[in-house]
């Protein structure tokens, strides 16, 4: 049977319980997601973090779409699309800094970090009819929740609280473990670049089927070498037997909830190099709290994934930078927690955590990516799985409100395919102001 993909409707491609395979292989697809979904729903921009100043700025990409997110003057954050209303070159060619102007280095065209045309060389040989009032740069609609920017093109969406549902309670409880704390991400990312389709790290940042055995050299060594109770060693074995769960958090979001498999976050981490000298200070300094502090070094036992690029893992986050169909960038960020009564220490040792699974972890997801990518180029066998207790009966409504089923569901692919096929099925609104 030969499937269709030049139609702009999906729905035969996306079927209960199986997906095709020309939605990870087909390039006119994946170019319609870059228009459609990132910029048609609240995708993840940047982190307030990494402009703390009035004025400043980071460059990123929003699908194919360069952007600038910028802070001004009075503090408020701004997606500004990265092309000169004049004759299309990049205005920022830096990666951050502050600025409270973008000048075209082409013909020296000036852009305050608000996105309006301020001024213009020569500009009287346009005549009366020149309006820089009209040549503004192109703008997002941007919003913030504690911290983290989104922005869209849809003028038609909820605000951003609304919009995130039940994973901004849980983002909140991801934050909160420390009271007070303040979230910040530290200079400098792990990058990888995956010959693989975006939406395959996306199909597995809530899948618990496949630590136990994607990752058993890893957890068997750890075992081996530390004893049981080391973490993830829930992850062996019928995980389904065990504590953990997966939700449904709408609009494409999904969480892996392992929080009842650990009794002492602390207790239950594998050794980092320094550890105990650490420990000894961090006892010293905080006393009856040091034991509170180490637990909030560790993993949070929280996989929170915010469609369609935003992935929260243990204390880290992890950005999804499509390049093409078949290639992907993955940005991995540590991040501190600020509080006065947190020493420096403790972050210390989270940024350890940055030496951890993006490098022992990591490289098996990324081969297992790049050959499915490989295997879904073969046209005979045209479908993808995504059945898993889909019709077991042990799927239920769980804490607020939310979907939920044991960790090896595939419940988190069905809700993804769901979202896609709404985003994919209309054009932005509003378009680029």
């Amino acid at each position: 049977m030969s499937i269709q993909t030049s139609s702009p409707h999906f729905e035969h491609l996306v079927e209960e319980g199986r997906v095709h395979r020309t939605l990870y292989t087909d390039s006119s697809i994946f170019d319609l997601e870059m228009s459609r979904v990132f910029g048609g729903t609240w995708t993840f921009l940047a982190h307030a973090s990494e402009l703390p100043k009035p004025n400043d700025f980071v460059r990123k990409r929003l699908g194919k779409r360069p952007i600038i997110v910028t802070r001004d003057r009075n503090g408020n954050f701004h997606g500004l699309l990265n092309r000169c209303t004049h004759r299309g070159a990049t205005i920022c060619r830096h990666d951050e800094g502050s600025a409270r102007r973008f000048t075209c280095p082409y013909h020296n065209w000036s852009f305050t970090n608000t996105g309006e045309l301020a001024a213009v060389p020569i500009e009287e040989g346009y005549g009366p009819s020149f309006d820089k009032a009209q040549l503004g740069l192109g703008k997002l609609r941007v919003e913030s929740y504690r911290g983290f920017i989104f922005g869209t093109f849809n003028t038609e969406l909820p605000d951003l609280k609304t919009h995130l549902g039940p994973a901004a309670e849980l983002l909140d409880e991801w934050l909160d473990r420390w009271p007070g704390a303040e979230l910040q991400l530290r200079r400098g990312q792990t990058k990888f670049s995956c010959a693989g389709n975006w939406k395959l790290i996306y199909d597995n940042a809530a899948d618990g089927y496949h630590p136990g055995y994607s990752h058993a050299s890893l957890l068997r060594m750890r075992k081996d070498r530390y004893g049981g109770g080391v973490d993830m060693q829930w992850a062996l074995g019928n995980v389904d037997e065990g504590l953990q769960t997966v939700a449904d958090c709408g609009n494409g979001g999904t969480f892996i909830d392992q929080r009842a498999e650990i009794k002492r976050y602390w207790d239950q981490s594998a050794p980092m190099p320094g550890e105990s000298t650490y420990e000894r200070v961090i006892k010293e300094k905080m006393g009856d709290k040091a034991d509170a502090a180490l637990d909030v070094v560790m993993g949070s036992g929280m996989n929170l994934n915010i469609f369609p690029n935003l992935l929260i893992i243990g204390n880290q986050i992890q950005v999804l930078e499509p390049q093409s169909v078949n290639k992907t960038h993955i940005n991995w960020y540590a991040t501190a927690l600020v509080a006065d009564d947190l020493p420096d220490e403790v972050n210390s040792l989270r940024m350890r955590l940055q030496e951890d699974f993006p490098s022992f972890g990591e490289p098996d997801d990324l081969a297992n990516f790049e050959e499915c990518q490989v295997g879904l180029e073969i046209e005979e066998v045209e479908w993808v799985q995504t059945g898993r207790h889909l019709d077991t009966g042990k799927e239920y409504i769980g804490a607020k409100g939310m979907l939920s089923g044991p960790v090896s569901d595939e419940l988190p692919l069905r809700v993804f395919w769901k979202e896609w096929l709404k985003r994919i099925a209309q054009d932005n609104k509003g378009g680029a102001k």
